[in-house]
C-alpha cells in the first residue's frame, strides 16, 4: 500500500490538485478552500487540523509553479 501524502508533501499534493481540478487557478483561491480540496484528496491522509498558513501557502505556490 502506498504511503498517504502529509502535510509537509506540498509538491505531491500540487501535482495531486492538478489531475483533480486541471482548470482551477491556484492564485484565485482562498486558503480555506485550498484546505478544503487538499484534504479531499484521494491520496491524502494526513490530519485536517494539522495545517497552517505556511503550509497552505507552500502548497498553493508548488501548484502554481508547476502550471504557470
Amino acid at each position: 500500500m502506498a504511503q498517504k501524502l502529509t502535510w509537509r508533501d506540498s509538491e505531491e499534493i500540487a501535482y495531486g490538485l492538478i489531475d483533480k481540478f486541471p482548470d482551477q487557478d491556484p492564485l484565485k483561491l482562498s486558503f480555506p478552500k485550498l484546505h478544503k480540496m487538499v484534504i479531499e484528496l484521494e491520496d491524502f491522509g494526513d490530519d485536517p487540523d494539522k495545517s497552517n498558513e505556511g503550509i497552505m501557502e507552500a502548497i498553493q505556490m508548488a501548484w502554481y509553479e508547476e502550471v504557470k
